[in-house]
């Protein structure tokens, strides 16, 4: 989050890391949440005195609203949340337990919304705000073995969008950040993979998943150009409901959205036969 001399995001890796990092180089203080005492010593070390740490996981909601009203309260205004907590599961979804999902939700959905909720009614009082969700590409177009994944960015897209729609008269804006490849631990450690057992899906998923690890760390997104990205959208005057980051997540989107104006054109007759 940032309030004018204030910034706060999951800091540990990734864009939260790449992030933080230039935001302490422009000069601001960093509230950054991890998950252990270590994490947070690491990231107090970058810049100390400007990057505060704050131990928070996502999934305990209940400890949420408290960390947030003691941001408020001891270091200043919160004018924008970054959520970017959040990681990958890989498996087809036969062979992917309920217990797989909730988990998936739990970070990617849930705890992203108790972070909104826990700041919206700052924001609300003040007039001001920016709340920036980091989905994925995978939040429009899908690809086997990803179910779970897409199915959370989904979600999460979703209600960014309407919740962007309610609070944009209050003076607060909201945007779905949604990044293509890049070279962060998305598809390394921080991935969650079933194992395979049905010899029906080998055809369909091994590929994939062969080639997604051979491709981590190797892709083509810059995760410190993504931050340069992040920077121009919080300083925006006009910031976008969605903005997608990399090459191919722009191709792969068009993509998607070109198959899916010819599959309402092929099937509108029938659609338009549902009226009254």
């Amino acid at each position: 989050m940032r309030t004018g001399n204030e910034s706060r995001t999951g800091v540990s890796s990734g864009f939260g890391r790449a992030l933080a990092q230039q935001v302490l180089a422009e000069g601001h203080r960093v509230v950054g949440t991890v998950r252990t005492r270590e994490a947070r010593a690491a990231f107090e070390q970058l810049h100390p005195g400007q990057a505060l740490g704050r131990l928070l996981d996502v999934t305990e909601v209940e400890a949420i609203p408290a960390t947030v009203a003691q941001v408020e309260a001891g270091l200043g205004p919160i004018d924008v949340l970054v959520n970017n907590a959040g990681y990958g599961h890989e498996g087809v979804m036969e062979e992917s337990s309920l217990d797989d999902l909730r988990r998936q939700f739990e970070v990617n959905v849930f705890g992203a919304v108790a972070m909104m909720k826990a700041v919206l009614p700052f924001m609300r009082q003040r007039r001001r705000g920016h709340i920036i969700n980091i989905t994925s590409m995978g939040g429009f177009i899908t690809m086997p073995g990803i179910s779970y994944y897409c199915g959370s960015k989904f979600a999460l897209e979703g209600i960014s969008e309407a919740l962007g729609q309610e609070v944009q008269a209050l003076g607060i804006a909201v945007t779905a950040v949604a990044p293509g490849s890049f070279r962060t631990d998305w598809a390394g450690r921080s991935m969650v993979r079933s194992p395979r057992r049905m010899a029906d899906y080998d055809a369909v998923f091994d590929p994939i998943r062969a080639a997604r690890q051979a491709r981590s760390g190797q892709q083509l997104g810059d995760p410190d150009k993504a931050a340069a990205a992040l920077l121009q959208l919080i300083d925006s005057d006009a910031p976008p409901a969605h903005l997608l980051l990399g090459s191919d997540a722009i191709a792969l989107v068009r993509h998607k959205l070109s198959a899916l104006n010819a599959s309402i054109a092929a099937w509108e007759s029938v659609s338009l036969s549902t009226d009254a």
